[in-house]
């Protein structure tokens, strides 16, 4: 059974920002490398969600996946070190995140299957 990570970030609140944005991530937009280095992480499923300036990510993972594997595959590829430094364009740290955290890691409260 995969395993689930949520993560939130907030983009710049400006319209036209936001617009490419979302157009970067539309269907054959995201370049080839960095859809690669994502799959070959195990990451079996990626959805980002966006309500106004606020993006929510829902990943699910296979058993191979490891945070910090996929963290140091990253710094290490050029391709996602320039996506990266492109997307920080659109991108600003949540109020709270911490220095340099992009992505943050998001708590389950609630879980219906859960409750009597």
């Amino acid at each position: 059974m995969p395993r689930r990570f949520c993560f939130a970030l907030d983009l710049h609140d400006d319209a036209d920002l936001i617009t490419r944005y979302k157009a970067w991530h539309a269907p054959g937009q995201v370049p080839g490398p960095i859809i690669r280095s994502i799959r070959e992480a195990d990451i079996q499923s990626m959805e980002i969600w966006q309500a106004h300036d606020r993006m929510f990510m829902i990943m699910e993972v296979g058993d191979t996946f490891a945070p910090d594997a996929k963290a140091a595959a990253d710094a290490a590829s050029e391709d996602v070190q320039a996506w990266e430094r492109l997307m920080w364009e659109f991108q600003k740290p949540l109020p709270k995140a911490q220095p340099g955290e992009k992505w943050v890691p998001m708590t389950r409260i609630f879980d219906l299957g859960e409750q009597p």
